[in-house]
């Protein structure tokens, strides 16, 4: 094993196949042996203390008490931690829009002087106005920015992104926002999910209506992204300004005709969009600050996961979805950042899920589980947000002995090491 040193002093550990005993920690919550739905209490989170975790090839083989496991595999290379650390997974951060350009300051003012975003949105501000910034925008300057978004998550250790387009509105469009996102898949320290929210809203520019711009996407750009990419997941936007529950629902069932798995904007300012969701089995619905009891329940009741976006809330001064009933209700809830330029610049996970818990009364298991594993399965991916055997190396440190701290500093306290697949990977010295 080798350790290598960049120009911002990252230290990584690149694995390859050979044993690696990563250790020791203080505490290790493995997350494991907890359920996929519905509240968890602290008491039942797994802590191992003064803990090891053994990864062959990226994937973990064992977990346990640090001595014991180097005296097991006394042949494993030691990546040791000095000092007092505590472990948990990598988190995954569900629902971004991290490929744009240009600043919706001007927007934000007018929503702290009174505006609404619909009223924005009919003037031509809105996603409009970054539809056509990110336009003009070259391959290269996009990149560069979504690769700079991207290192600033690694910093609030995050492991796994997925990043939706949504800012072009064409075929021609769409598929560039498609082929920087794969190029930022290839330079990333992260796992990238794509998908394609090319009905984000219908473009100013597009002559027809919202069914006839469907209907363009149905015939021109799916079937190009089913067979020329490796986006395998589609996206729409459900509420008035954007499209119908009934033109989404023809959409969706003509995306998943071609193959893809899809989830839902729903019930950002009314309801509806997650009734569709439901009904469509899509894998998870996403926003839910409007949704009644009603929604809740049939979340609760469903396997589409409830993913909450509190970041949109702040960014909007609106009320947090009821995160408490959809656990109540037996919902998986996941906590997303929705970074994007509008709505939710912030795009601090860690700082939005720990306020979110404060104002809706999660226990700090249902937190973490909202943005580990619980959100892996809202994309798909069971192999990850958990440390236990079989699960992808990809955890993070933090300088504490106590892993109440995390949520207890809202956002202040950052991990000082990540690792992706057994890459090690110094954020903060």
């Amino acid at each position: 094993m080798k350790r290598q040193e960049n120009g911002r002093q990252n230290l990584i550990f690149r694995s390859g196949k050979m044993e690696i005993l990563t250790g020791p920690f203080v505490q290790l919550l493995t997350l494991g042996n907890l359920p996929l739905r519905g509240p968890i209490l602290d008491e039942q989170l797994v802590i191992i203390e003064n803990a090891g975790i053994l990864s062959t090839g990226g994937i973990i083989s064992a977990i346990g008490n640090f001595v014991s496991l180097r005296t097991q595999f006394p042949e494993a290379t030691i990546d040791l931690i000095e000092g007092v650390h505590i472990a948990l997974p990598g988190f995954i951060d569900a629902h971004t829009h991290l490929v744009f350009s240009g600043t919706r300051a001007a927007d934000y003012s007018l929503r702290i002087a009174g505006r609404t975003y619909q009223q924005i949105a009919a003037s031509g501000g809105g996603i409009w106005n970054s539809v056509s910034n990110t336009r003009k925008a070259s391959d290269d300057d996009l990149l560069r920015l979504l690769l700079q978004r991207l290192e600033v998550q690694n910093t609030g250790g995050i492991t796994t992104t997925e990043i939706k387009t949504g800012y072009g509105l064409t075929v021609a469009q769409e598929l560039r926002m498609l082929k920087v996102i794969e190029k930022g898949k290839s330079l990333a320290f992260q796992d990238i999910i794509t998908t394609c929210l090319a009905a984000h809203i219908k473009p100013l520019d597009f002559l027809g209506n919202s069914d006839a711009y469907l209907t363009y996407l149905i015939n021109e750009l799916l079937p190009l992204i089913r067979f020329e990419s490796s986006c395998k997941r589609v996206d729409i936007f459900i509420e008035e300004g954007a499209f119908s529950s009934s033109e989404g629902r023809i959409y969706l069932q003509a995306a998943s005709k071609l193959g893809f798995e899809f989830s839902v904007h729903a019930d950002q300012f009314t309801c509806g969009g997650s009734r569709l969701a439901v009904e469509l089995q899509a894998r998870s619905a996403d926003h839910l600050e409007a949704s009644s009891q009603v929604e809740i329940d049939l979340l609760g009741r469903s396997k589409t996961a409830a993913i909450v976006l509190p970041g949109a809330s702040m960014g909007l001064g609106m009320e947090y979805a009821q995160a408490r009933s959809l656990l109540d209700a037996g919902a998986s809830l996941v906590i997303a950042s929705d970074h994007n330029p509008g709505s939710a610049p912030m795009g601090n996970l860690l700082m939005q899920a720990s306020v979110l818990g404060a104002a809706e009364k999660l226990t700090a298991a249902e937190t973490f589980a909202a943005l580990t594993f619980r959100a892996g399965a809202a994309l798909g991916l069971i192999d990850r947000g958990r440390i236990e055997k079989g699960c992808l190396a990809d955890f993070q440190a933090y300088s504490i002995n106590d892993y109440r701290e995390i949520l207890y500093n809202q956002g202040m306290l950052k991990p000082v090491i990540l690792w992706k697949r057994g890459v090690r990977k110094q954020l903060h010295l």
